[in-house]
């Protein structure tokens, strides 16, 4: 029996080293279900006028990654042909996600301007930490493979954008802030999210939404300090749909425009007209 009792106390601690990390990263999923479709239009500030430079689409499947049940999440940009000699935009995200929103894999492919880089995370859990292999790809064709090990959760661009959509809103003021370590392909930075109120946001379906508006801030090494990267205006009800996203390029400045969304988790309650 000593021993039972002995071997038991062992299997429960290493299983809590094990889960550490992981367990950190976990939460419930509220705001979206497999199959869900989202669609934007997207802009482009060019010499002061918002040019339409092509669409975006957000879509969210079942999936199975290395064994285990998942979300695939995607996010495809695609620019207007007869605008690339203005402003060249091609990006796409991939993250797989567990169904507890543990982060298992991400990669994005970007073409912006005349620059293309490759980023890839690979977490794994082993230990009780969050364990990273990164590579980043420029577009000399230059590669570089980089590890790193954190006893918090990390999370990377999108696996960040997925699970703050099930963020609890209910006690937020203008002012909250939610602080995040985020994983690209170069490294590991800190950054944070901050609540600016609510907004009435119109967006290119010709329908007004209620919405939160959420910037997000991560920590630039080379300026010493926190540059807001985007701004996101998610409809206030329970799924947390994106309406309108700002970015602040480094040569410029994008806006995302919602055209459609279907496959929703709950009935779409925020529109305003």
């Amino acid at each position: 029996m000593k021993r039972f009792k002995n071997w038991l106390f062992t299997t429960m601690v290493l299983w809590v080293m094990t889960m550490g990390a992981q367990a950190q990263c976990a939460m419930e999923n509220t705001a979206f279900k497999s199959g869900e479709y989202l669609s934007y239009n997207l802009y482009f500030n060019w010499k002061f006028v918002w040019v339409k430079v092509g669409s975006a689409a957000l879509s969210t499947v079942s999936a199975n990654y290395k064994g285990q049940s998942a979300y695939k999440c995607s996010l495809q940009t695609k620019g207007n042909g007869k605008l690339d000699k203005f402003f060249v935009m091609r990006d796409t995200l991939l993250s797989y996600i567990s169904q507890q929103m543990v982060p298992l894999y991400f990669r994005k492919g970007a073409t912006e301007g005349k620059h293309y880089t490759l980023d890839e995370v690979l977490y794994d859990y082993k230990g009780g930490k969050c364990n990273l292999r990164m590579y980043r790809k420029k577009d000399n064709g230059q590669g570089k493979w980089t590890s790193d090990s954190r006893s918090e959760c990390i999370v990377d661009m999108l696996n960040l954008f997925i699970k703050a959509r099930s963020y609890d809103n209910s006690g937020w003021k203008p002012g909250w802030k939610q602080n995040v370590q985020v994983a690209d392909g170069d490294g590991i930075n800190p950054g944070y999210l901050e609540y600016k109120g609510k907004e009435t946001i119109k967006g290119d379906n010709d329908v007004k939404y209620r919405c939160l508006k959420l910037s997000y801030y991560e920590y630039k090494k080379s300026k010493k300090k926190y540059k807001e990267l985007a701004v996101f205006y998610v409809t206030d009800d329970a799924n947390h749909i994106p309406v309108r996203i700002d970015f602040n390029l480094n040569f410029g400045s994008a806006k995302a425009y919602v055209t459609g969304m279907r496959g929703t988790r709950s009935p779409v309650t925020a529109k305003a007209n």
